[in-house]
């Protein structure tokens, strides 16, 4: 029931759920390296502040675990044990003014048929024909340069920032994407109430040299690349709590307690993605004596590898993540085989409770809290870009064609819960969903007709946490995130739009350097290549990158915090 998305999910099961990561600065590649205004994308602190729109956050339905504020916009996100009752309107009348338009969003699934009695309904309710093009997810990559090569975009689109650079957003914003700013600058965002509720964070993520382009969607103060489960039902039995592990030392040690490969069994599945940060490794970037250090320059990685390369050759890590089979993950962690797995926390929902349970009735995921690797250092971990879903409307509209799509969009970012979510995500009652136990479920209807990918990547609230029948897990991960949150902090360039020129997108990508990292945390290669690999891609191209980075980026706008 998680509104956020998980990209991963998107692309390997299509199913809406929580946990997303964008941890890095989205990098749109671009010849010559400028974005619109040859400002190269990027926005400063100023041009950005008077471009934003006021965050005016929504109350017309109260959560059952409410938010917990860490540092300036990094928030937990919201928790409901049950279903909103009573479905809150939140918007008067319809939002359209019988306008047509078009709309293309990814979708990893079935395409619903056209006409479908969902559309209709949502077409009656819109006030605007809205004609929904889902086109394949798993080839949307290709699919949308072929559309803006020929200047042929759809009057809204989706465009997942993780393909920024495919699409080339930085050149497409103000010569094919319209400028939003004018709308929704400040107090402006007032006549759309629904899109002042969501966090500023998510409008920073689609600005483009100081204007407002994109309109976010499942956005969270609480984005990180994930976290390092465990087994809480077999820990608990053997009397084993998360407050026992403040260290690595003290991990390695419980790796060595849990393990009986004869019995089948491992402590660890993979855990590099979600763990090497509690060494304080950044992101990507950080500046140090007001100078940009990358990651791979910094000894905290080395240790990072260290000790994961050590992980790989002790026996406590089972032998298919050592061989690369991340495939198999959660079936290992469903059948006791693995204990201790990373994930993202988009896993940490409804559906996974019942796949465990069905493996092993008292299966309970939970996750060790951010530590320090050391377990003396104040715990850190670096906060992820606030969303990864993005669309766009056609520069091509007239200003009041603008106005209209931007109050259907207040429409479809309507609260979780109200009257108007419940249509955009289940459709109508009786017909789509019906309610059991308080909870829309889907009709058969609904399950042919309703897509999390349609409306929803148009726009939608911001993300909450909510798995109707397995309060635990909402209780767990509620408690979690509040546990955690003063741990998080904005990394160097967070929520920035970069334009990186072509000629150094393979120097950001360090593919050689990224295959030699999981060849070692495997225990494949060691650190000691890895450090050679680094050497090599600083040589090649990495020195031209941060210079370009320096010069371009951190002198010109700063590290955006």
């Amino acid at each position: 029931m998680s509104i956020e998305i998980n990209r991963r999910t998107l692309l390997g099961t299509a199913a809406a759920v929580a946990g997303t990561v964008a941890t890095g600065p989205l990098l749109a590649a671009c010849g010559g390296g400028s974005g619109p205004g040859n400002g190269g994308g990027a926005s400063t602190k100023k041009g950005l502040k008077a471009a934003l729109p006021d965050y005016l956050p929504s109350s017309s339905v109260k959560p059952d675990i409410p938010s917990v504020n860490g540092a300036a916009d990094i928030l937990t996100d919201p928790g409901f044990l049950t279903y909103p009752a009573g479905g809150a309107r939140t918007v008067d009348g319809v939002p359209g003014k019988g306008g047509t338009y078009s709309a293309v969003t990814p979708l990893w699934g079935t395409v619903p048929t056209a006409g479908n009695s969902f559309y209709q309904a949502m077409t009656k309710a819109l006030g605007v024909k809205l004609t929904m093009k889902p086109a394949d997810g798993n080839n949307y990559a290709t699919i949308v340069p072929t559309m803006t090569a020929a200047r042929k975009l759809p009057d809204w689109i989706q465009l997942p920032t993780w393909w920024n650079s495919n699409f080339n957003v930085g050149r497409l914003a103000g010569t094919q994407l319209a400028d939003l700013t004018p709308y929704l600058a400040g107090d402006k965002i007032k006549q759309y109430p629904n899109l002042a509720a969501i966090p500023s964070g998510g409008w920073q993520a689609g600005a483009w040299d100081n204007k407002i382009y994109g309109i976010p969607s499942f956005v969270s103060g609480f984005i990180v690349a994930g976290t390092t489960f465990y087994r809480g039902d077999v820990l608990d039995a053997k009397g084993i709590t998360k407050d026992q592990v403040t260290s690595v030392a003290d991990l390695f040690a419980l790796g060595k307690e849990l393990t009986d490969a004869k019995r089948g069994v491992w402590a660890f599945d993979d855990v590099w993605t979600y763990l090497y940060p509690f060494w304080d490794v950044p992101n990507k970037w950080k500046v140090v004596d007001g100078k940009l250090v990358h990651k791979y320059e910094t000894p905290e990685l080395l240790d990072a590898l260290d000790w994961h390369y050590k992980l790989a050759k002790s026996g406590y890590m089972h032998p298919d993540a050592l061989a690369g089979q991340d495939a198999g993950g959660l079936t290992r962690f469903y059948g006791g085989k693995t204990l201790i797995a990373g994930g993202g926390t988009g896993t940490w929902n409804l559906a996974d409770q019942q796949s465990g349970a069905a493996a092993d009735k008292s299966y309970r995921r939970e996750s060790f809290d951010i530590f320090a690797a050391d377990g003396k250092a104040t715990p850190s971990v670096f906060l992820g870009n606030s969303t990864s879903t993005m669309s766009y409307l056609n520069t091509k509209l007239k200003p009041a064609q603008i106005e209209e799509l931007l109050a259907v969009a207040n429409y479809l970012a309507a609260p979780y819960g109200s009257a108007e979510y419940t249509l955009v995500n289940f459709g109508v009652e009786g017909v789509h969903h019906t309610m059991k136990n308080g909870v829309p479920t889907f009709t058969s209807d609904g399950q042919k007709f309703v897509q999390a990918q349609t409306y929803p990547f148009l726009a939608s609230p911001a993300t909450v946490i909510s798995n109707p029948g397995a309060d635990q897990v909402t209780k767990d991960y509620s408690a979690w995130q509040a546990a955690n949150v003063k741990y998080l902090y904005k990394p160097v360039f967070w929520n920035m739009n970069i334009s990186l020129p072509t000629s150094l997108a393979t120097a950001d990508a360090a593919q050689q350097v990224e295959d030699t990292i999981k060849d070692c945390y495997h225990g494949k290669q060691k650190v000691s290549d890895v450090q050679a690999a680094i050497a090599s891609w600083k040589s090649s191209s990495g020195n031209r990158l941060k210079q370009w980075m320096t010069e371009n980026v951190l002198h010109k706008y700063g590290t955006g915090q």
